[in-house]
Order: structure tokens, then C-alpha cells, then sequence
């Protein structure tokens, strides 16, 4: 295969609703590699080791199209071969995921406190999206979109890899309607609503974004709903989507949402306590959908403890 063509489809079912990884070899103008194990022995051993490596060659772990490839064969630039990895051992997260609508396009799911989105680092298997294409038998189920592992509520997921970036563009374009529910403190100090815009950036490897001087590039709008006992339950409808960004804007105004592990100050790493997840909800979504033009609006079916009614966002 040669660059500017299709790839071929993976001949790796799916193990666990987890596609296998695909790989193309990339040119070698210096014919750095005489061999296929060469490569991928230089590619993956600081993941995973060279002799990791070597031994999945053995075990025919790296696929061609035309079946398991040799770690001896001759390396040829644009071949694609694909493998699943190891999966990292993974604690189930005791909660399950809800179906709110399913057609032939779309799922609209509710996705707990502490599970991904999707396979992520040391996340996998222990997936809103690997959980979902099992479930449901949906192998080529994708997301449209991502929502933090420690956020719970609504995520929209694309059943035909061919609609995927009709959804995906209305997220892009900011033609989605999303809001957001939380529980903070309550400080009648603050006056609210407040529509919060700054510049947020966050490094690699830096678990907390942070607001820095510059031309704003988060905007976040900020309601109370009701409060008691010294808390408040506040709808948040971001206009952008900015990593950790209501977060971050809630944490400004004096008002960190409740058991947030990073903000204001990072929590020291150890197990995560499922008694108190992150008190914010994907409370709804709203759009016009590119195939049909109905407008669709989907409530999520979680709640959050805490003042006032729950749901009180709708």
C-alpha cells in the first residue's frame, strides 16, 4: 500500500470492543531497517521492550493482510500491519452505562463518574465505548465526541463510521447545544449569572490547565440554580470545549466544584474513591441532526446529590 491510498480493513476482530492497532511502515530513504522486526523493535521497544517485542513476533501478534508476519521479512515502506496490545490490568468501574436513545445513526449514552470515553493510556477495555460495542453489538460503534473519564452524563456516539463526521462537524462548528450541571459552594459574593472568558492552556504531562494572559479562548456561562447548607447547584453551558474548562472557569470565580481531585490543588495519586466522584453532569444535548433536520434534545437520566431538585438544569 502506498501513501495517498485506503487503508485495507483490519484482519483483526475486535477483542473486548478494542480495535486492534494498525500500522503502516513508513518510508527508510537510509535503509535504516532491513527487516520488519527492525522497525518495530525501534518503534515500540521503549513502550514496551525489545524483547516484548520480539517474542509477539513469534507469537504471530503482528498481522498483515495476508496473515501473520515474520520478524525476518524483508521491510517494505506503506505495508500495513496491524496487533492488539497487551491491555493494562483494569479495575471494572462499579457503575453502568445507560442507554438514553438509540436509532440507526446514533447512541446517546450516560457515561459514569470514572470511566473513559474511549481507550485512552492506561484505559481500555474499561471504556464507555469498548463496554457499549459489547453490549450492544455494535463493533463499529464511534464517539462523536469526548467527555472527561471523571464527568459523568451524555455522550453521543455514531453507529456508521460513514456518518461520523456529519456529528463530529457539529461539534466542530459549536452547533451542538451543551449544558451542564454542578455542585459547589455557594458564595452570595459571586454574582451570578456570569459569563467567564479567559485563555486556558494546559501542557503535556501537566494534569491542571491553567488561565493565562492572552486572547480569551474558553468562554463559559455560569447559573445558579439553588443552594442550601453552604452549597449551590449551578447550570454551566460552555460556548467552547477547552480541556478541563468549566473546571477551570468554576475554580476562578472561587467556587471548585465538589471532590475535584486537581482544582484547586492536585490530590496525591492512590485508589479513587467511587463514594465521591466529581460532582458535574453532562446534563443535555442539543442539535439539529445533519441527516433527518429534527432537533434533537436528549436529557440525561444521572443526578448529582446536592441542593434544589436534581435535574434541576433541564
Amino acid at each position: 500500500m502506498r501513501r495517498g491510498t485506503k487503508a485495507p480493513a483490519s484482519p483483526l476482530p475486535q477483542r473486548e470492543g478494542v480495535d486492534a492497532v494498525r500500522v503502516r511502515l513508513p518510508e527508510d530513504p537510509e535503509g535504516v531497517w532491513a527487516t520488519v522486526g527492525d522497525h518495530l523493535v525501534a518503534r515500540y521497544a521503549g513502550a514496551v521492550g525489545s524483547g516484548r517485542v520480539e517474542e509477539m513476533l513469534r507469537e504471530g501478534r503482528f498481522v498483515g493482510v495476508g496473515g501473520p508476519v515474520r520478524g525476518d521479512e524483508p521491510y517494505a515502506a506503506g505495508t500495513y500491519l496491524w496487533f492488539h496490545r497487551d491491555f493494562p490490568a483494569e479495575e471494572r468501574v462499579p457503575f453502568e452505562v445507560g442507554v438514553v436513545h438509540r436509532d440507526e445513526r446514533i447512541v446517546v449514552a450516560d457515561k459514569p463518574h470514572f470511566l473513559a470515553t474511549m481507550p485512552r493510556g492506561r484505559h481500555v477495555t474499561e471504556t464507555a465505548l469498548a463496554r457499549l460495542r459489547r453490549e450492544l453489538g455494535l463493533p463499529a460503534l464511534q464517539p462523536a465526541h469526548r467527555l472527561d473519564r471523571l464527568t459523568a452524563g451524555l455522550v453521543l456516539f455514531v453507529v456508521r463510521p460513514e456518518d461520523r463526521g456529519a456529528y463530529q462537524t457539529l461539534f466542530r462548528d459549536r452547533a451542538v447545544r451543551k449544558e451542564y450541571e454542578a455542585v459547589a459552594p455557594y458564595d452570595p459574593a459571586v454574582e451570578l449569572p456570569v459569563t467567564v472568558r479567559s485563555r486556558i492552556e494546559k501542557e503535556r504531562g501537566v494534569m491542571a490547565a491553567r488561565e493565562v494572559p492572552g486572547e480569551p479562548n474558553a468562554e463559559s456561562r455560569v447559573e445558579l440554580l439553588a443552594h442550601g447548607g453552604g452549597l449551590g447547584r449551578y447550570r454551566l453551558v460552555p460556548v467552547t470545549g477547552r480541556t478541563h474548562q468549566l473546571r477551570v472557569h468554576m475554580n476562578a470565580l472561587g467556587l471548585p466544584i465538589l471532590d475535584d481531585p486537581v482544582y484547586p490543588v492536585v490530590r496525591e495519586d492512590g485508589p479513587e474513591d467511587h463514594a465521591r466522584p466529581l460532582r458535574l453532569l453532562a446534563r443535555s444535548l442539543e442539535f439539529t441532526d445533519p441527516f433527518s433536520g429534527a432537533r434533537l434534545r436528549f436529557v440525561s437520566r444521572l443526578s448529582l446529590s446536592g441542593p434544589g431538585p436534581r435535574g434541576g438544569a433541564a
